[in-house]
């Protein structure tokens, strides 16, 4: 079992795909990974020998910052931007979304359910 950084790749899967199951690693970074290692994207993850499996690890171990190191990384840059009250950070601290998209009609993801607000009723004569 291929087992990198504390995550478990899925064995039937070609090795390009299977490193994107890191936290961090995409496709291209995959892609260079192999590259440097001199593997085949094709090649499935169960196909991998211990060398091979070794160069992958020591790779990422070396060049990437993958997983727990990165996760907190984000956070601690988010965390920083709310401190500094910026704009971002405000839109953070509030839920909403970042990057200018219009809060009127969607952006569920980011508010969450709705809230929802009954009419004042009619006072009767």
């Amino acid at each position: 079992m291929a087992r990198i950084s504390g995550i478990d790749l899925p064995r039937n899967k070609r090795g390009e795909i299977g490193l994107t199951y890191i936290y961090g690693v995409g496709r291209t970074t995959a892609q260079n990974i192999l590259n440097q290692a001199g593997i085949s994207y094709d090649v499935k993850v169960q196909e991998w020998t211990d060398d091979q499996l070794a160069a992958i690890r020591g790779i990422i171990n070396d060049q990437i910052k993958v997983e727990g190191a990165l996760r907190s990384e984000v956070q601690l840059n988010i965390k920083r931007l709310m401190d500094i009250g910026c704009y971002r950070g405000t839109r953070h601290r509030k839920g909403l979304p970042l990057r200018g998209q219009r809060t009127k009609n969607n952006s569920r993801t980011r508010k969450g359910k709705r809230k929802t607000v009954a009419n004042k009723k009619k006072a009767t004569k």
